[in-house]
């Protein structure tokens, strides 16, 4: 069973209490007594010594210090001559048995000057036993001092009953005293558990109030100060989890674009070099007799050439773009002109397929980029306009200023693009309709290098379905 360090400094300290209290009482029971004989021992030796220094051959003299002797310390003073009659005696003794037992009791001791000769006696007639003390005075009496045991071992047992009740009364609030310390000792050293327990679970929220500068509070301030760097080193570990589990999607992300991009130029450029074999090949072994049929085959394998030529023009340019190799010539430019410079290449397929051009009505717009590259963006937005125009035939080309920027829009008629597609279709050979673009020979590379384009010019782009058709916009600065 876990055992608290507080119930175990309680337990401690009430054991040390208890047992030193126990040990006292034990002492004083023991040897309290011998001690008060001792006391007493002492004290008539010191009574004997004054008297002999005061008492010389006139009693009358030490009397009023004899008395004063019995008074105070409960002595019986006897004093024999030495003729052995009783000069004085406290009790007054008149009885001759009385007197002759008190003669004897000296003639039963060989005093010597300056000796101190101590007995125990029972006295028959109060039933009690003296602490007696012989000694022989200089001027040749003798003196018999004699103090009851009685009296001592009544000091000793309200002594000792005292003490029991103190010491008591010390082990209760001993007890109370040790249950407040052990709390406030132990409650830091609690405190500081807990913290480490939730540093433990990486929780380190919680920090130690430091209110003292003894060890505990060291130990406060180091936790402090380990709960903090375990914190920062956590933070900047979870930083660098993060960064990498990006750098890990990325790289799936990248290594997933290079196989798709792998695949789709793969399949871009299988179809024309079959169709160019196939009629390369059917021209050398002359399927195909007369001239005009040859013409035909020999147009098709130009076309189909020209389509593997602008799909490595895209993609060229768009590995520039993604690598960051391409580099802007930033100009000052005639948006307006530009747009106009560009619609005149297109008026022959514009005528051909008989569609309502709309052009914008700004001119004179002064805008800031690499103009080469802003071409680009309006010829891949007008092709994918033209490749999507449905029976309408309608495009409308504007421009609009907002907050520091040209804003350049395409508009055509047409089917509007799922809303799942909105944001895919700047992803490189991404078709909404594979079919249909197939028919028109699109790579799916237009789209992907505007975006490359706008972000190395830091300009926004995008499209949205509109009533009718949908829109493709892009912003220029000016």
């Amino acid at each position: 069973m876990k055992v608290s360090i507080r119930t175990k400094l309680f337990i401690g300290i009430t054991c040390l209490v208890v047992f030193f209290v126990s040990f006292s009482i034990i002492l004083n029971s023991y040897f309290l007594k011998p001690y008060y004989i001792l006391q007493n021992k002492n004290m008539l030796i010191k009574t004997a010594n004054q008297i002999d220094s005061s008492y010389k051959n006139n009693f009358e003299d030490i009397s009023l210090e004899i008395e004063k002797f019995e008074q105070n310390n409960g002595i019986h003073i006897t004093i024999v001559d030495k003729n052995n009659d009783i000069k004085y005696d406290s009790r007054g003794i008149k009885r001759m048995s009385l007197q002759v037992n008190i003669i004897d009791r000296f003639n039963n001791k060989e005093l010597n000057s300056k000796q101190y000769v101590f007995e125990i006696a029972e006295d028959i007639r109060f039933n009690t036993d003296f602490l007696n003390l012989y000694y022989l005075l200089s001027n040749g009496n003798k003196i018999l001092l004699r103090i009851p045991l009685q009296v001592i071992t009544e000091s000793v047992k309200i002594s000792n009953e005292f003490f029991m009740l103190i010491g008591l009364f010390t082990i209760i609030i001993g007890i109370i005293a040790t249950l407040i310390y052990s709390k406030k000792f132990t409650e830091p050293i609690l405190k500081l558990n807990k913290i480490a327990k939730n540093m433990s679970r990486l929780d380190l929220s919680e920090k130690y109030v430091v209110t003292s500068k003894d060890e505990i509070g060291e130990l406060g301030e180091n936790i402090n100060s380990l709960s903090q760097q375990l914190d920062i080193s956590i933070n900047d570990l979870k930083g660098k989890n993060k960064k990498l589990r990006v750098d890990i999607e990325n790289q799936r992300a990248l290594d997933d674009m290079r196989k798709s991009f792998i695949a789709n130029v793969s399949h871009e450029l299988k179809t024309p070099i079959s169709v160019i074999q196939g009629y390369a090949e059917g021209l050398k072994i002359n399927v195909i007799e007369d001239e005009e049929n040859k013409i035909f085959y020999c147009d098709v394998i130009v076309n189909e050439a020209r389509k593997m030529n602008q799909l490595v023009k895209s993609l060229l340019t768009l590995s520039l773009i993604d690598s960051g190799s391409a580099e802007l010539d930033i100009s000052v430019f005639n948006i307006s002109e530009l747009i106009e410079e560009t619609l005149n290449k297109f008026l022959p397929t514009l005528n051909e397929k008989q569609v309502k051009l709309d052009r914008i009505k700004a001119k004179g717009l002064m805008v800031s980029g690499d103009r080469i590259m802003i071409e680009q963006i309006l010829v891949n937005y007008m092709n994918n306009a033209l490749n999507h125009i449905n029976e309408k035939r309608e495009i409308n080309i504007d421009t609009i200023i907002n907050e520091g920027k040209v804003r350049v829009t395409i508009f055509n008629t047409g089917k509007q693009i799922p809303e799942e597609d909105i944001e895919k279709v700047w992803q490189s050979f991404y078709k909404v309709d594979k079919a249909r673009t197939r028919a028109y020979g699109g790579t799916g590379l237009g789209l992907s290098i505007v975006a490359g384009i706008q972000k190395l010019h830091g300009n926004s782009y995008g499209s949205k379905n509109v009533e009718g058709g949908v829109e493709f916009w892009f912003d220029i600065d000016t």
